[in-house]
């Protein structure tokens, strides 16, 4: 029998570092998501590449990226990228979105996105569950901590969709929409190496104040991420065993 398929929706450009030593963050999201006998494809939608039309049906689930840019920006890849949301939506087909490809999927299906009203969230976030009854069977731990670092979120809930989530700083941590849609505002695929090198950048590029880099990595210190606990919960949602 043919194993299942699934395309990674690539909003980001690899920094060289994470290129380097990750095989980018493509590589990143194969070790956390891939099992034996699937095929991954990545497209790199922030470049303008797209799936065809004609090869969309033959994913088994699609899987949406962090990104720089923002959620709620109107560059055409943006637009385009939201016009293929809604297309897999009506396909029900299943989606993860992360972090941007949380907001955007929110946008997609009708939800607000915007300027988080409390700034930055960088470091590792406890996040809490509206109910622990949906993911009883894979127990894990509540609450979680997972590895943030978004200035973005979603403000509005698409009409369909229900709160999984949230945190002290982010009233949307997770939602679902159905059995086939899930968003994750963290990043459950990064580690602490891959964060200490983005708050370099952020800080390198004058995106956050250098006191409050300092201020992040002293924070990080004796926190780590459940990232067992995320692997299972991101990989039985995205293959249909939950």
């Amino acid at each position: 029998m043919e194993g299942k398929r699934y395309a990674v929706l690539l909003c980001a450009e690899d920094s060289e570092y994470v290129q380097k030593k990750y095989g980018g963050y493509f590589g990143v999201f194969l070790g956390m998501l891939s099992e034996a006998d699937e095929m991954w494809d990545v497209y790199r939608v922030a470049f303008g590449e797209f799936p065809r039309d004609d090869v969309i049906e033959s994913y088994d689930g699609f899987v949406i990226t962090g990104s720089c840019n923002d959620a709620h920006g109107n560059d055409p890849w943006i637009c385009k990228l939201i016009i293929l949301l809604k297309k897999l939506d009506a396909m029900k087909k299943k989606i993860l979105g992360i972090c941007f490809g949380h907001q955007i999927l929110g946008r997609a299906l009708g939800g607000k996105t915007g300027r988080a009203i409390s700034g930055w969230d960088i470091g590792v976030t406890t996040i809490h569950f509206t109910s622990t009854k949906m993911f009883s069977s894979l127990k894990i731990p509540t609450p979680m901590s997972v590895i943030e670092c978004h200035q973005d979120e979603i403000r509005e809930l698409p009409p369909r969709a229900e709160v999984v989530a949230w945190s002290d700083k982010t009233g949307i941590e997770i939602f679902r929409c159905g059995n086939h849609i899930m968003g994750i505002q963290g990043h459950p695929e990064y580690n602490k190496d891959i964060l200490h090198h983005l708050i370099a950048r952020l800080a390198a590029r004058n995106a956050i104040e250098h006191s409050f880099a300092e201020e992040v990595k002293v924070n990080l210190v004796g926190k780590e991420p459940d990232s067992v606990a995320w692997r299972k919960l991101c990989t039985n949602f995205l293959k249909g065993r939950l």
